[in-house]
């Protein structure tokens, strides 16, 4: 593929136009689309007009939004060419792409569509933002139940080269309401004069189009279906969801996701198209919550102050103390976000989570304790550090310390998102700074009550 590229990248330097053209006749449009990315601006938008009208709109459907938003802005001065190429793409594909586009512009570009795709991207577009009613296509086949299996492929051939999928046929009453979905592969192998009634069960997995899009997503990760047909409230056929436009929506959910999860708001278009005050902007709210918990843990060592001073070989493990807590509730965290997110767990196992953390803090604690212990041991007898006259009870200390602070650590991490879930908040702000923060202050408060209980009437 990267030779295909290097070679194609010569004929643009080269400015061999008419080579360019014959080579990119042989390419599928998702490599057309990779190598249009590799580009820069005047040079996608030269590759692009000189695809056919089918190349170029299946090449747009495999471009970034991006380089999407790129290639509307060169066409802008071809209003015939933009129209065109519009008018030719998916309904599905044209929605999300609209969606990605301010108000006023995507408007603009509405207006260039013929009447009925028009009417098609208006009706999608009036559907809640973020609703699989956005997401859908109408370009599907449907047939009613008493024809027969040649009515049936009859059709297909005349209406099928215009869908979205032909693996799945609809069934619908004279009311349009959806009865059933035959595969494809059935209809096939039934004989010609059979009813298609005949060969359906009455069982079938539809999508509301009122749902989230994140519905969609479970659903299709729960069915082996390549498309499933969407209905309104009354029960009406009113489209199709397509997997590879699920799959898009479930990259985007996780990109939000892991940007909330690293302390940031979600960026609502890409990191390139963010300008430098939206940027700041998403970051800063974070940073000021976290900073302000962090003077906690400021305030925190004050409270300790008269025992620091008079052990300050207390202060030296602090780092430590806190660092181990953080972490172990970061990974609390992350596993717990992420098993939310794809279903494996639920509100109603939290007590199997705080059992399972329970023994695991416990196990990683006393694993990191011993280790600390093993370290002022070494460092004491070796010469390496001097902990004083009570040193063992200063190890003791560290270790005990370690074993509770990772354990709350764990809890934290792992009950925070099922407690913001059940307060139907995203888990996913459950970060991994918040959790640390927490921890951090927490910890401290933990460390120096061990302390002053084992050192109590020795170093305090």
């Amino acid at each position: 593929m990267n030779e295909i590229l290097d070679a194609l990248g010569r004929l643009i330097e080269d400015k061999s136009w008419k080579l360019l053209k014959n080579e990119l006749k042989d390419l599928e449009p998702f490599q057309i689309a990779e190598l249009i990315g590799e580009l820069e601006k005047p040079d996608q938008l030269v590759v692009f007009r000189l695809l056919s009208r089918q190349s170029a709109k299946e090449t747009f459907q495999h471009l970034s939004p991006d380089d999407q938003e790129d290639i509307i802005e060169g066409l802008a001065a071809n209003s015939i060419r933009l129209t065109s190429l519009l008018n030719d793409l998916d309904p599905d594909d044209r929605t999300a792409f609209f969606e990605e586009l301010p108000g006023a512009v995507s408007q603009r570009l509405v207006q260039m569509l013929s009447r009925e795709e028009r009417e098609i991207a208006t009706r999608l577009l009036g559907y809640p933002q973020e609703s699989i009613g956005r997401l859908m296509t109408p370009e599907y086949v449907a047939v009613k139940p008493y024809h027969t299996i040649q009515q049936v492929l009859d059709t297909i051939r005349k209406f099928g080269r215009d869908s979205e999928t032909l693996n799945v046929i609809y069934i619908v009453d004279d009311s349009w309401r959806l009865i059933d979905d035959v595969r494809i592969k059935e209809i096939i192998l039934a004989e010609p004069d059979q009813i298609i009634s005949e060969i359906t069960d009455n069982r079938f997995v539809a999508l509301n189009a009122f749902d989230d899009q994140e519905v969609a997503v479970k659903v299709f990760q729960d069915h082996d279906r390549v498309a499933l047909p969407v209905v309104d409230t009354a029960g009406t056929l009113v489209g199709i969801v397509t997997v590879d436009d699920v799959m898009d929506v479930a990259e985007e959910e996780s990109t939000e996701d892991f940007q909330k999860f690293g302390g940031t708001e979600g960026l609502d278009v890409s990191y390139t198209k963010t300008s430098l005050f939206e940027l700041v902007q998403k970051r800063a709210g974070w940073l000021i919550l976290l900073f302000l918990g962090e003077m906690l843990t400021a305030s925190a060592m004050s409270y300790f102050e008269v025992e620091i001073a008079k052990a300050v070989v207390l202060a030296l493990f602090i780092p430590l103390i806190i660092s181990s807590g953080g972490n172990s509730g970061s990974q609390a965290a992350s596993l717990i976000i992420r098993s939310l997110a794809i279903g494996e767990l639920k509100l109603r196992n939290w007590w199997y989570v705080m059992r399972k953390e329970i023994l695991s803090g416990l196990t990683l604690g006393t694993v990191l304790g011993l280790i600390g212990f093993t370290r002022i041991f070494i460092w004491q007898q070796t010469g390496l550090g001097d902990y004083g006259e009570y040193w063992v009870w200063v190890a003791i200390s560290v270790a005990v310390s370690l074993i509770f602070v990772v354990l709350w650590g764990t809890l934290s991490g792992s009950m925070i998102p099922l407690i913001l879930k059940r307060c139907k908040l995203d888990p996913a702000t459950a970060s991994a700074p918040f959790v640390a923060t927490l921890v951090d202050v927490t910890g401290l408060i933990i460390y120096f009550t061990i302390a002053a209980l084992f050192l109590g009437g020795k170093l305090l």
